[in-house]
């Protein structure tokens, strides 16, 4: 779609606001310079995370992602208006998180920084797997826009450990994210580089969704993790996890976790 310039009243003004204030703006709330602002922390914890300054993480467990929403952003925009200096600045944040990924190539600061014992314990809450989907989705962006591929390879390393950590082999854990949106994000990993692992990952993600036993519960029991839904109506229907993809026959639950599964199933 990289060819394809969009000259239109409606969407061409949506697109200039978005790389004229909302991407601007949304760089300098990463980097906490937001005056009045809680601080974000998202690139801080990189850093510290790198090695590059001192302190602890702050956030959201899924806080890593606001930064790879921004590449994926800025990608978008440097298709339709270069911008050597935006370029640079996306190539610095893209520095900083390459420099925090470990020697197995584990990407994700929450775990990093607070608990690296405990990585993968919690599929369901802890949006390991979420955060995974943007850095890929912003990855093939990147590279789509630029030709570059630092951020494409360490997410590549990325995916081979979450393809020899989960899965239905022995030895491996039988887990889905309870946040879908690594599955359209592999799709997308896929339909760029033509290997058989993304597509097969997705495939096990959305396939192993909902069956029995259920592994929410199994990671529940195993690890103590705390079951937010079990008294609620929704119960598991809220992870869109009740019974397997191909027998729910309505949209049920967190929307946007709904539509991050559907885009996958797609």
């Amino acid at each position: 779609m990289n060819h394809l310039l969009i000259q239109d009243p409606f969407w061409s003004k949506y697109q200039e606001l978005i790389r004229t204030v909302s991407i601007p703006y949304q760089y300098e709330a990463l980097n906490d310079r937001v005056q009045d602002a809680e601080p974000s922390h998202c690139l801080a914890n990189f850093r510290i995370a790198a090695g590059l300054q001192e302190g602890s993480f702050h956030g959201f467990p899924f806080q890593d992602s606001d930064a790879a929403k921004w590449l994926e952003a800025v990608a978008g925009t440097l298709t339709w208006h270069p911008d050597s200096e935006l370029e640079r600045r996306a190539d610095e944040v893209i520095d900083l998180i390459c420099a925090a990924q470990q020697p197995d190539g584990y990407l994700d600061t929450f775990y990093i920084l607070s608990n690296p014992e405990k990585r993968w314990t919690n599929l369901k809450d802890h949006h390991e797997l979420y955060v995974a989907g943007h850095l890929i989705e912003a990855a093939v962006a990147y590279y789509e826009a630029t030709g570059k591929r630092k951020l494409l390879d360490a997410c590549l390393k990325l995916v081979d450990l979450i393809d020899r950590t989960l899965g239905p082999e022995p030895g491996k854990l039988p887990g889905y994210p309870g946040h879908p949106e690594i599955e359209l994000a592999l799709m997308k990993l896929y339909a760029l580089t033509g290997e058989e692992k993304p597509l097969r990952l997705a495939s096990f993600f959305i396939n192993q969704r909902g069956q029995q036993p259920l592994y929410f519960e199994e990671e529940n029991r195993k690890h103590g993790n705390f079951d937010y839904w079990k008294d609620h109506l929704l119960g598991w229907r809220y992870y869109q996890a009740d019974r397997p993809v191909r027998e729910q026959t309505e949209a049920e639950g967190h929307a946007v976790r709904a539509l991050y599964l559907y885009s996958g199933m797609a």
